[in-house]
């Protein structure tokens, strides 16, 4: 017996989009989990993150920095002071992701200790 479409109950269900594609984007950018522990110890300024971390370039930085101001995960807050001043934050949309990527490393932790 056939089901006629208005019997199903439940349609094709699809990743979510733009969120799948931005955890992708954050996750393939090896500097932006470095980045958050950064802000989260209290270092908000680009020069002060290159140098604090071995390998980090401003080019890449920056690139990084974009692409998580650009996703609404930090904001960017310039103040116009001589020299100018650049920091960055975490947004209360990016405390949310941040929890979430939190919870994959939490996940990962769990499938490396059942092999």
């Amino acid at each position: 017996m056939l089901m006629k479409n208005q019997d199903k109950l439940f349609s094709r269900k699809s990743a979510p989009e733009r969120s799948a594609r931005m955890v992708e984007t954050i996750y393939g950018c090896k500097w932006s989990l470095t980045v958050y522990q950064l802000l989260a110890n209290g270092i908000n300024r680009p020069g002060a993150m290159v140098r604090s971390v071995e390998g980090l370039t401003t080019k890449v930085l920056n690139e990084c920095l974009r692409k998580n101001t650009d996703f609404g995960i930090l904001q960017r807050l310039t103040y116009n002071e001589a020299p100018p001043r650049v920091e960055y934050q975490v947004t209360r949309f990016g405390e949310k992701f941040v929890r979430i990527l939190d919870e994959l490393e939490k996940l990962q932790d769990e499938i490396e200790s059942e092999v």
